[in-house]
């Protein structure tokens, strides 16, 4: 089955644009599909125009307005589940922090395991071009999510991750309530939860090429109180 992979945007155009050509490299019988928040940089048009290149392997979802990372990804999801020619699902950012070279090993991986994290933070720290302070936040975030919520897991906020279409299905089943970064710790809760496996896969991350980080403290404090909804609703 063809691997899909799902990419949120939000004034992401310089950025898909460079992006979308190297996924295409790595992993060549993949499809796209990207999911934009109406950004008002053109990012949809910049999609339109590199999905006339690839035709039938690019397609765009438009949502009417900025609406949050967990439902855009959960938008994409969706569409990979409604196309029965798609195989495994990986999710990654479009800021250029994921490398697209790595897409083989997740899509390899993803035959033998139900659910693929790409961690930064797996038998030591691999993060370039990062200040100080957002890296001791979050190697500070994982620990935290981590106690919290039980979960052996090194990198749950991060967005380099893939899963085979039941692990996915059961995410989009339990209707994940985060909307920013705290979705990534939550399908990671989910699926280790209803007893799919979770293998980790180092990586290397690298800070954006373009644009500005969407962080914001509202997402930091969803984050923080997420975490312990997610241990009171389920007990490990």
């Amino acid at each position: 089955m063809t691997p899909l992979v799902v990419i949120p945007t939000y004034n992401e155009r310089e950025n898909v644009r460079r992006l979308i050509p190297r996924v295409f490299s790595a992993l060549r019988r993949c499809h796209v599909v990207v999911v934009d928040d109406s950004s008002p940089d053109g990012t949809g048009g910049e999609v339109r125009s590199l999905a006339r290149r690839w035709r039938g392997r690019i397609r765009l979802i438009e949502r009417p307005r900025k609406m949050g990372l967990g439902g855009a990804y959960v938008a994409g999801f969706r569409a990979a589940l409604g196309d029965h020619r798609m195989g495994p699902v990986i999710q990654m950012d479009a800021d250029g922090s994921h490398d697209p070279a790595v897409l083989p090993r997740f899509a390899a991986a993803l035959r033998t395991h139900d659910g693929i994290v790409g961690s930064r933070y797996r038998g030591g720290i691999r993060v370039i071009d990062w200040p100080w302070h957002r890296l001791f936040l979050s190697t500070m975030a994982n620990r935290y999510a981590s106690l919290v919520t039980g979960l052996p897991v090194s990198d749950l906020t991060g967005g380099f991750n893939g899963w085979n279409r039941n692990a996915l299905a059961a995410i989009v089943r339990a209707r994940p309530r985060c909307s920013g970064y705290a979705f990534q710790i939550e399908i990671k809760h989910i699926c280790a939860r209803l007893g799919y496996d979770l293998a980790e896969i180092p990586i290397v991350f690298a800070g954006r090429s373009e644009g500005r980080s969407k962080l914001s403290r509202a997402v930091i404090l969803e984050a923080a109180w997420a975490v312990w909804r997610m241990r009171l609703q389920h007990s490990w």
